[in-house]
């Protein structure tokens, strides 16, 4: 497929990712169907794009009628098998394999053989979830950075049986999308996230043994090594519960006992405390 025959894409997931996404790629000019299983998830979703667009017109990236526009270009569903009249599908649900395999054999019925399948995972293997369809050549990973509207990055990670044509689409489909993609190889946590999260990791270690409080570790790393966010905010932004998932996809998949993740940060997930999306997290989140 050429990127010039993508025409509508669908988005499986109206969270952060799958919002954001849906985001940049109507504002690329395509049509998007946004899915989810759940129509309270889609209006949030919707209402996320939405208040983003408006502070892009507030701040004078977008005009009204630009952001009017993108808003038109994009419609919901809670039907999967509606996706059987999009070109491309960015699957953008929970970092969870079981859940990622099953939308991917209902995709793989539900649409055209020529329909090119992305998924948005950022650490679980492509040539795994390709395995569950019968177009692995079709499969590609498409891991956007969040927040997607603001982050450059797309990491595009070929699978086992990825065809060439798959991969020179998808990296053009990215660049249309106003962003600027790398090539990473399909293992355990691509690029990315194989030195992001065992940083964040240590992080939590200095704060589980007591080597710094969560305000310091962060202004410490800010100010020493000249990063925007300290890595335990930053783990409040991802996602504690998305963190802990990634490290074990490392710690599982390369074996090796330094990816294995802080007994602090499984103690917070348990105690759902994720971060900004419940609130609470390294930090407190309360009436934010």
């Amino acid at each position: 497929m050429d990127v010039g025959e993508v025409k509508t894409v669908g988005v499986i997931g109206s969270g952060q990712m799958g919002s954001g996404i849906s985001q940049v790629a109507a504002q690329a000019g395509y049509a998007v169907l946004m899915h989810d299983i759940e129509a309270g998830f889609l209006e949030k979703g919707t209402h996320r794009i939405r208040q983003n667009l408006e502070t892009a017109v507030a701040k004078g990236k977008l005009s009204r009628e630009e952001a009017e526009s993108v808003q038109a270009r994009i419609r919901t569903t809670l039907d999967l098998a509606a996706m059987n009249g999009v070109q491309v599908v960015v699957e953008a649900a929970t970092e969870n394999l079981n859940t990622k395999l099953e939308i991917f054999r209902r995709l793989d019925r539900f649409t055209p053989a020529e329909t090119l399948l992305a998924t948005n995972t950022s650490s679980i293997s492509i040539t795994r979830i390709a395995s569950a369809t019968q177009r692995p050549e079709k499969v590609v990973g498409m891991h956007f950075m969040n927040p997607v509207p603001v982050m450059r990055l797309v990491e595009v990670i070929r699978g086992l049986a990825t065809s060439e044509e798959t991969f020179r689409c998808t990296m053009a489909l990215a660049e249309r999308m106003g962003k600027n993609p790398v090539e990473a190889g399909d293992y355990p946590g691509f690029i990315v996230n194989r030195i992001l999260m065992p940083m964040i990791n240590e992080a939590v270690y200095a704060l589980y043994e007591g080597v710094g409080s969560p305000q310091d570790i962060d202004e410490a790393m800010r100010l020493g090594t000249n990063q925007p966010m300290g890595p335990l905010a930053l783990a409040d932004l991802i996602g504690l519960d998305t963190c802990l998932a990634i490290m074990e996809v490392l710690h599982s998949g390369l074996g090796d006992c330094k990816y294995r993740a802080c007994p602090l940060l499984r103690k917070y997930v348990d105690a759902g405390f994720l971060g900004r999306k419940s609130g609470r997290g390294f930090y407190s989140y309360a009436g934010k």
